[in-house]
């Protein structure tokens, strides 16, 4: 299977009702810049703002933008990154774990809107089941499957592999699939607000 190939626009818009019918917010962009700008649109001045390693963040130009302080966020990423003492770098980042708005990727999407995440170490998955009340996550159309089978199937053939090879040219060492979060939808109990940007190329894994 080409894990690689985008959905078609029928597809896509199939994929953006399920996610409206899981309580899901969602938005179909026809580029990365459109999706950057979509971003810059959602999140308001002096919104604290915690993103998740995502190579989809860095393709758009999310990364680059946050950390150039052409925003008014605060950027809780920055903060922890600048603490030299490692026991303070744990308590800020474990405190990042409450801020007003996160931004991450998924690893596969089913066209009925079920999303699947999996990580190593689980850092951002309390953002994503509970603690940010503002969830953007960004998709490229590649990552459309048909059934959640098949997203787990996407995992482990395709972004695994990949992600391994991608951990270990930048750190040294590779990645495990440790965690895995299914995000079946949001409970209007929690009045949280979980935007996903489908992005009409391929971004990401």
């Amino acid at each position: 299977m080409d894990y690689t190939k985008l959905a078609s626009d029928e597809v896509i818009e199939k994929t953006a009702k399920g996610l409206e019918g899981r309580r899901f917010k969602s938005m179909v962009v026809g580029s990365g810049k459109e999706a950057l700008a979509a971003i810059q649109g959602l999140i308001p001045e002096g919104a604290s703002v915690m993103n998740g390693s995502s190579v989809t963040l860095e393709e758009i130009g999310f990364v680059e933008y946050l950390k150039s302080g052409s925003h008014k966020w605060n950027n809780l990423h920055a903060g922890v990154l600048a603490e030299n003492d490692q026991a303070k770098r744990a308590d800020l980042r474990r405190r990042s774990v409450l801020s007003d708005y996160y931004l991450g990727s998924v690893h596969a999407i089913t066209e009925d809107g079920e999303m699947v995440i999996a990580s190593n170490t689980g850092s951002q998955q309390p953002h994503l089941v509970y603690t940010s009340p503002n969830l953007i996550l960004v998709v490229g159309a590649q990552k459309i499957v048909p059934t959640l089978p098949a997203a787990f199937e996407r995992l482990e053939k395709h972004v695994i592999p990949l992600e391994d090879e991608h951990m270990k040219k930048l750190y040294g060492s590779g990645t495990m699939h440790n965690k895995t979060v299914i995000l079946h939808g949001e409970s209007p109990m929690m009045k949280r607000s979980a935007t996903v940007i489908i992005v009409k190329e391929e971004l990401g894994f």
